[in-house]
Protein backbone atom coordinates (compact mmCIF):
# COMPACT_ATOMS: atom_id res chain seq x y z
CA UNK A 1 0.00 0.00 0.00
CA UNK A 2 1.52 3.97 -0.97
CA UNK A 3 -0.35 6.27 1.09
CA UNK A 4 -1.07 9.59 0.05
CA UNK A 5 -0.18 12.56 2.61
CA UNK A 6 -2.10 15.37 0.90
CA UNK A 7 -0.85 19.47 0.95
CA UNK A 8 -2.20 22.33 -0.42
CA UNK A 9 -1.31 24.92 -3.12
CA UNK A 10 1.35 27.20 -2.64
CA UNK A 11 3.62 24.67 -0.25
CA UNK A 12 6.60 26.51 0.22
CA UNK A 13 9.98 25.16 0.92
CA UNK A 14 10.27 26.58 4.09
CA UNK A 15 7.01 24.13 5.28
CA UNK A 16 8.87 21.62 3.74
CA UNK A 17 11.70 21.41 5.62
CA UNK A 18 12.02 24.54 8.08
CA UNK A 19 15.47 26.43 7.57
CA UNK A 20 16.40 26.06 10.66
CA UNK A 21 16.98 22.28 9.75
CA UNK A 22 19.00 22.85 6.51
CA UNK A 23 22.45 22.61 8.53
CA UNK A 24 23.29 19.22 6.58
CA UNK A 25 22.49 17.79 2.93
CA UNK A 26 22.30 14.36 4.15
CA UNK A 27 18.83 12.97 2.92
CA UNK A 28 17.90 10.72 6.09
CA UNK A 29 18.67 13.97 8.56
CA UNK A 30 16.42 16.12 6.76
CA UNK A 31 13.78 13.58 6.48
CA UNK A 32 13.76 13.36 9.97
CA UNK A 33 12.21 17.16 9.95
CA UNK A 34 10.35 17.18 6.80
CA UNK A 35 6.95 18.89 6.98
CA UNK A 36 7.12 19.14 10.97
CA UNK A 37 5.38 22.09 11.14
CA UNK A 38 2.52 21.48 8.96
CA UNK A 39 2.20 17.40 9.33
CA UNK A 40 4.22 16.70 12.32
CA UNK A 41 3.80 13.01 12.32
CA UNK A 42 4.95 12.11 9.02
CA UNK A 43 8.68 12.19 9.14
CA UNK A 44 7.36 8.92 12.19
CA UNK A 45 4.66 7.53 9.85
CA UNK A 46 5.76 7.76 6.35
CA UNK A 47 6.48 4.19 4.64
CA UNK A 48 8.62 3.61 1.67
CA UNK A 49 6.86 3.87 -1.34
CA UNK A 50 4.03 6.87 0.14
CA UNK A 51 3.16 9.42 -2.13
CA UNK A 52 2.76 13.20 -1.61
CA UNK A 53 0.12 14.81 -3.55
CA UNK A 54 0.55 18.70 -3.63
CA UNK A 55 -1.92 21.51 -5.42
CA UNK A 56 -0.68 24.03 -7.16
CA UNK A 57 2.96 25.83 -7.26
CA UNK A 58 4.36 23.22 -5.26
CA UNK A 59 7.66 23.98 -3.71
CA UNK A 60 7.52 27.15 -4.06
CA UNK A 61 10.14 29.88 -1.78
CA UNK A 62 13.71 29.35 -1.70
CA UNK A 63 15.99 27.24 -4.19
CA UNK A 64 17.72 25.49 -1.88
CA UNK A 65 17.88 21.26 -2.87
CA UNK A 66 16.96 20.78 0.57
CA UNK A 67 13.55 20.44 0.48
CA UNK A 68 13.21 17.54 -2.45
CA UNK A 69 16.01 15.98 -1.10
CA UNK A 70 13.69 16.00 2.39
CA UNK A 71 11.30 14.33 1.17
CA UNK A 72 12.83 11.51 -0.93
CA UNK A 73 15.28 10.92 1.98
CA UNK A 74 11.75 10.11 3.85
CA UNK A 75 11.34 7.37 1.74
CA UNK A 76 8.22 8.83 -0.75
CA UNK A 77 8.13 7.22 -3.87
CA UNK A 78 7.22 10.94 -5.86
CA UNK A 79 5.28 13.96 -5.84
CA UNK A 80 2.17 14.40 -7.51
CA UNK A 81 0.87 18.06 -7.76
CA UNK A 82 -1.18 20.30 -10.38
CA UNK A 83 1.76 22.39 -10.86
CA UNK A 84 5.69 23.20 -9.56
CA UNK A 85 7.49 26.09 -8.57
CA UNK A 86 10.07 25.91 -11.34
CA UNK A 87 13.55 25.60 -9.13
CA UNK A 88 11.78 23.32 -7.10
CA UNK A 89 10.90 20.63 -10.45
CA UNK A 90 14.61 21.23 -11.52
CA UNK A 91 15.67 20.86 -8.14
CA UNK A 92 13.65 17.61 -7.84
CA UNK A 93 14.70 16.04 -10.90
CA UNK A 94 18.21 16.84 -10.49
CA UNK A 95 18.52 14.88 -7.34
CA UNK A 96 15.92 11.98 -8.86
CA UNK A 97 13.07 12.49 -7.12
CA UNK A 98 10.02 11.36 -9.98
CA UNK A 99 7.30 13.97 -9.80
CA UNK A 100 4.04 14.23 -11.84
CA UNK A 101 1.93 16.92 -12.96
CA UNK A 102 -1.79 15.63 -13.19
CA UNK A 103 -4.82 18.60 -11.53
CA UNK A 104 -7.36 15.65 -11.76
CA UNK A 105 -5.67 13.58 -9.70
CA UNK A 106 -5.11 16.08 -7.41
CA UNK A 107 -8.56 16.83 -6.77
CA UNK A 108 -9.61 13.45 -6.61
CA UNK A 109 -7.46 12.03 -3.47
CA UNK A 110 -7.57 12.29 -0.11
CA UNK A 111 -5.44 12.04 2.29
CA UNK A 112 -4.37 8.35 3.46
CA UNK A 113 -6.05 6.95 -0.38
CA UNK A 114 -3.99 4.21 -1.48
CA UNK A 115 -2.26 5.14 -4.59
CA UNK A 116 -0.10 2.99 -7.20
CA UNK A 117 1.72 5.02 -9.70
CA UNK A 118 3.50 3.77 -12.65
CA UNK A 119 6.08 6.32 -13.48
CA UNK A 120 7.19 5.03 -17.10
CA UNK A 121 3.59 5.45 -18.58
CA UNK A 122 1.88 8.49 -16.43
CA UNK A 123 -0.53 6.35 -14.76
CA UNK A 124 -1.59 7.17 -11.27
CA UNK A 125 -4.53 4.66 -9.91
CA UNK A 126 -6.72 5.50 -6.71
CA UNK A 127 -7.07 1.86 -5.49
CA UNK A 128 -9.12 3.23 -2.73
CA UNK A 129 -11.61 5.06 -5.04
CA UNK A 130 -11.12 2.81 -8.27
CA UNK A 131 -10.60 5.93 -10.23
CA UNK A 132 -7.44 6.06 -12.76
CA UNK A 133 -5.95 9.46 -14.05
CA UNK A 134 -3.44 10.15 -16.97
CA UNK A 135 -0.42 12.55 -15.99
CA UNK A 136 2.27 13.23 -18.56
CA UNK A 137 4.82 10.73 -18.29
CA UNK A 138 8.08 11.20 -17.17
CA UNK A 139 10.65 11.47 -20.30
CA UNK A 140 12.72 8.60 -20.47
CA UNK A 141 16.41 10.63 -19.27
CA UNK A 142 14.25 11.74 -16.35
CA UNK A 143 13.38 8.51 -15.41
CA UNK A 144 17.42 7.77 -16.17
CA UNK A 145 18.25 10.26 -13.83
CA UNK A 146 15.96 8.99 -11.22
CA UNK A 147 17.34 5.19 -11.10
CA UNK A 148 20.57 6.71 -11.19
CA UNK A 149 19.91 8.74 -7.84
CA UNK A 150 20.08 11.79 -9.27
CA UNK A 151 21.47 13.48 -12.08
CA UNK A 152 25.35 13.19 -10.39
CA UNK A 153 25.37 9.87 -10.59
CA UNK A 154 23.82 9.68 -13.99
CA UNK A 155 26.72 11.30 -15.06
CA UNK A 156 28.96 9.39 -13.59
CA UNK A 157 27.74 6.71 -14.66
CA UNK A 158 27.79 7.48 -18.81
CA UNK A 159 30.41 9.05 -20.83
CA UNK A 160 29.61 12.72 -21.50
CA UNK A 161 30.92 12.28 -25.08
CA UNK A 162 27.69 10.11 -25.72
CA UNK A 163 25.27 11.75 -24.35
CA UNK A 164 26.25 14.57 -26.12
CA UNK A 165 26.22 13.22 -29.80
Amino acid sequence: MSKAWKFEDNLNTDEIIPARYNITIIPSELAKNVFCEIKPDYAKTVQPGDVIVGGQNFGCGSSREHAPIAIKGSGAKCIIASSYARIFFRNAINIGLPILECPQAVADIKEGDDIEVNLASGEISNRTSGHTYQAQPLPDFVLKIADAGGIINFLKEHDIQDLLA
